[in-house]
């Protein structure tokens, strides 16, 4: 599930971006080809559509760009323009409407794009990567892998956004990163719309795990490779492997866990068990004690009772999670939950409300047994970097962007612990 992020982008064109990292990565590259392709005032608007609240809040974005510049043209596109393309084609603010396929090619910067560009996105069997993203010299690159889900859980309408899984070669994924390391980077993080399906569509039948095993095998001077969301169901054996031999693979997975009750995810058509999860965490934690956990759960879902929800809050307890996304059950018309008996909206705030607040006891328990351990950070800024762990740290003095230091962890502010340089 996706954190809701806006990215402005400081150039003549602006690229406002909303939802997933793989959004955000497709923007840097956006905003690589309006440097490279215009010089007209353009405002690209790239939308999420995975919750009503992320489709609210891109549209009244394109309504304050209209009023700030009144003389740009603006483009909007993303999953929520892929889905509901007519939405936003009656918008008097917009000029362009394009797809999701259609917003990596160079010709969106046109002077005669206008109008409603929208292919069927299920009829795309591939997709384009010969551009690089823009990266704008941040310290860890993201890098897709592949786009699209080929499952189709009732509460879910990014596939009508992204269509079916389609995977990038490993050859052109290791080209990539071999050109990052070469440029300085020193962490990867692995992004896509459902990263695990990696290679099912590849002639290869190549596995995720597979992948990350030969990322690190042929790009021996990449220190770190980092993972984003990942589906239980889906979790190789030769993933575990790598999780268990290689400290270049970072100790924080992120899973889509969603719900803690089996009874809900079976109506929520996911394809792992309450039991699934905790033998995740379980195992994972065998391998590698120092890791720690993401999870993206869903609050109030259709049906859901006061006991099946008190079952994913003992499982966030019992797995430890430190690190959740959690958002409130959210109506996407034309999927199949859509149709089913609904918790009230307040509940379900509530019930969100609550999770995070057992989200955050867990982590400020984390972060303060964490006092007093040395730990290496990258630093993303003069000030703050991520352990291997994904510990937010502040330092106490500043240092080089992009470098690696050994900090002793020593208090606690703001979501966040203090840290100093060894």
């Amino acid at each position: 599930m996706a954190k809701y992020v806006m990215a402005i982008s400081p150039s003549k064109t602006r690229v406002i971006t909303f939802g997933c990292r793989l959004n955000s990565y497709e923007s840097s590259i956006i905003l690589g080809n309006a440097q490279a392709c215009t010089d007209q005032d353009t405002i690209v608007v790239n939308t999420c559509a995975v919750t009503a609240e992320a489709e609210r809040q891109a549209r009244q974005a394109i309504r304050k760009a209209r009023r700030e510049q009144p003389k740009a043209k603006i483009i909007v596109t993303g999953c929520s323009v892929q889905i509901t393309p007519e939405t936003y084609a009656r918008m008097p603010e917009v000029d362009a409407v394009v797809g999701n396929r259609e917003k990596l090619k160079p010709q969106l910067f046109e002077s005669n794009t206008a109008g409603v560009n929208v292919a069927n996105i299920m009829d795309t069997d591939d997709f384009d990567l010969t551009v690089r993203p823009n990266r704008d010299n941040r310290t860890k690159a993201f890098v897709q892998v592949q786009t699209g889900c080929d499952h189709r859980c009732t509460f879910c309408i990014i596939p009508y956004g992204r269509g079916n899984n389609r995977s990038v070669p490993i050859k052109t994924i290791l080209e990539e990163i071999r050109l990052l390391v070469l440029e300085g980077y020193n962490e990867v993080v692995l992004t896509g719309v459902n990263i695990t399906s990696y290679g099912l569509d590849l002639e290869s039948q190549s596995t995720f795990g597979f992948l990350v095993k030969t990322i690190l095998q042929k790009v021996p001077d990449l220190k770190r490779l980092r993972l984003s969301s990942l589906d239980p169901a889906e979790l190789d054996e030769t993933l575990w492997e790598v999780l268990a031999a290689n400290e270049r693979l970072m100790p924080h997975l992120h899973l889509s866990v969603q719900a803690g009750h089996d009874l809900i995810l079976k109506r929520m058509k996911r394809r792992h068990s309450r039991s699934d999860v905790l033998s995740c965490v379980r195992r994972a934690r065998l391998l590698r004690p120092d890791i720690t956990f993401g999870a993206d759960l869903i609050a109030g879902f259709p049906t859901e009772t006061q006991s099946m929800f008190k079952s994913t809050q003992d499982l966030i307890e019992e797995c430890n999670f430190e690190f959740l996304h959690v958002f409130p059950y959210s109506i996407r018309k034309g999927t199949p939950a859509a149709r089913m008996p609904m918790v009230p909206v307040e509940l379900r705030s509530e019930r969100a409300k609550n999770l995070r607040a057992l989200g955050q006891k867990i982590q400020s328990s984390f972060f303060s047994q964490s006092l007093g351990n040395r730990a290496a950070i990258l630093l993303e800024t003069p000030n703050f970097g991520r352990t291997e762990n994904n510990i937010p740290v502040k330092l106490l003095t500043l240092d080089e962007p992009n470098t690696i230091n050994t900090v002793t962890l020593t208090d606690i502010a703001d979501k966040a612990i203090l840290g100093r340089i060894v």
